[in-house]
């Protein structure tokens, strides 16, 4: 999913023309705290909510305001996990996207980037979510996807966390999502290959022989 398809042609681009007052109507009506201000297609930051109700005169121009994040933006071929990098690194609730000559090609809507990336993880799926603690050194996703598969379940969607969010650094984290709800086998198998399962979430009722071994499973441990 790259830049160019997420953007939004009917999120308007202010001018530094426009004055304040047009701004803050534009934002309510999209129901977004950031726009876009661009001068004859060139790229020229992006205004807040918060900085423009500090401005005395409603009337005043763009122009005279204070604009940020005027070298960030996105390229059109930019894939969605940078898009969401700058978005994090920024606290951005649009993200500018510029052609190859650096005028603008549009706005994207975080809010709506954060929806598509979570269609695209599987998350409207039906299905259990795993959680594994996992050494950098040892990770293999092939390996634990063949372990899941071998149980006749897929891996919809997974994502890494590293050691550098957590206090040791033998300590990551790999979240999987699968297409089905009783992973009983499959916690099973993995434990049997030596994974430590942090976290388990799933519909269906989790059996076990072993009441501690129940409570461990689902026990929701803070990361």
């Amino acid at each position: 999913m790259l830049a160019a398809i997420l953007i939004n042609p009917m999120v308007p681009t202010l001018k530094l023309t426009d004055a304040v007052s047009t701004a803050l109507d534009w934002m309510e009506e999209y129901q977004t705290r950031q726009l876009v201000v661009a001068d004859a297609d060139e790229y020229r930051g992006i205004v807040s909510e918060e900085l423009l109700l500090d401005v005395p005169d409603d009337s005043l121009p763009l122009s005279e305001v204070v604009r940020q994040h005027l070298d960030v933006f996105a390229t059109e071929d930019q894939h969605v996990y940078e898009l969401l990098r700058l978005a994090n690194q920024f606290s951005l609730k649009v993200i500018p996207v510029l052609y190859e000559d650096n005028t603008l090609a549009g706005t994207i809507l975080v809010g709506e980037l954060l929806a598509r990336f979570a269609d695209s993880m599987g998350v409207q799926e039906k299905g259990a979510v795993l959680v594994l603690k996992v050494t950098e050194r040892d990770y293999s996703l092939s390996e634990i996807s063949r372990l899941i598969e071998s149980n006749g379940t897929k891996v919809i969607s997974s994502y890494y966390t590293s050691s550098t969010d957590y206090n040791s650094p033998e300590d990551s984290r790999l979240t999987l999502k699968l297409n089905r709800t009783n992973i009983t086998p499959i916690v099973a198998t993995l434990e049997r290959f030596g994974y430590d399962i942090k976290e388990a979430h799933a519909n269906d009722p989790i059996e076990s022989v072993d009441q501690e071994r129940l409570d461990m499973l689902l026990r929701y441990l803070a990361t």
